[in-house]
């Protein structure tokens, strides 16, 4: 059971949702994706009349009732807060921060590996970026397979229907821009991280 919501928990999650934030605005900006379900908004959003962030909330909804279920409120709530973050600020982003020159390999490895960042510091403070990230906890915790691992598969899903809509060379380069975000987790972060209380 986590304490009640302090500072150390605030500032770790705003930090989180800066990173993601920036992420997002590295790929967009490139026209890559990423996996997991901001990867589907992302992807959503070159083909509907939609912006990413309205699309990032819609798709996470139902993950909410997976996080209540299998992490509780505490947890929930706060994935709730980074979510609504990540898909007000994501889009703000773009109004104040634009690239006259921006190459699509440099964007996915300052995404990726922002987005690990952001991620990781997320899962230490006890929320998630979203609904694959909390099924790969969950997973995690169950089995001992790796968030990382797990949410790299789940991204080939993703990048198959991705495949419809970028070319080539944009859909590699995007696939290699989530393979370092996950294995930047899968090497960095330990689930039972996530369960200790910060030092005093």
């Amino acid at each position: 059971m986590r304490s009640p919501i302090s500072f150390y928990d605030v500032q770790g999650i705003a930090f989180g949702i800066l990173m993601c934030s920036l992420t997002l605005l590295f790929l967009k900006s490139a026209g890559l994706v990423t996996g997991q379900l901001a990867g589907l908004a992302l992807l959503l959003s070159y083909v509907l009349p939609l912006n990413f962030g309205t699309l990032f909330f819609l798709v996470s909804l139902p993950f909410f009732v997976l996080a209540w279920l299998k992490r509780g409120p505490d947890f929930t709530l706060r994935t709730i807060a980074a979510v609504v973050g990540i898909s007000l600020l994501a889009p703000q982003l773009a109004r104040f921060i634009s690239f006259d020159s921006l190459d699509p390999m440099v964007a996915a490895a300052v995404g990726g590996s922002l987005g690990s960042i952001g991620v990781i510091a997320l899962f230490r403070h006890g929320a998630s970026a979203g609904g694959g990230t909390i099924l790969a906890l969950v997973v995690e915790q169950k089995t001992g397979f790796k968030a990382g691992w797990f949410q790299l598969c789940v991204d080939g899903a993703i990048f198959l229907g991705a495949a419809f809509v970028l070319s080539w060379d944009l859909l590699l380069v995007s696939f290699l821009g989530a393979a370092v975000t996950n294995m930047l987790i899968a090497w960095n972060f330990d689930i039972s991280q996530a369960q200790r209380k910060p030092a005093t």
